[in-house]
């Protein structure tokens, strides 16, 4: 990326939106290197631009639902 660069500048030339429109319909959450940070934030030499995507199942009920699969199968009660 050219020097001033910008989040959604990279965000645009990587293409990801043409590829995945569902993300593209929604504004997605977006960070460097795990940090959320806005769109305009100019970018830094080596800096990991990351989409964050909406949670499709809430953590701790799959955690749940797994534990209940693993006790089924050992025959536990």
């Amino acid at each position: 990326m050219p020097a001033g660069a910008t989040v959604a500048d990279a965000i645009r030339a990587s293409g990801v939106l043409d590829r995945r429109p569902e993300t593209a319909a929604v504004a997605p959450d977006v960070g460097i290197w795990g940090r959320a940070c806005a769109l305009t934030q100019r970018l830094e030499d080596g800096d990991r631009v990351e989409l964050y995507r909406p949670l499709t199942v809430d953590p701790k009920e799959a955690r749940r639902v797994r534990a209940e699969v693993r006790r089924r199968r050992s025959g536990r009660r």
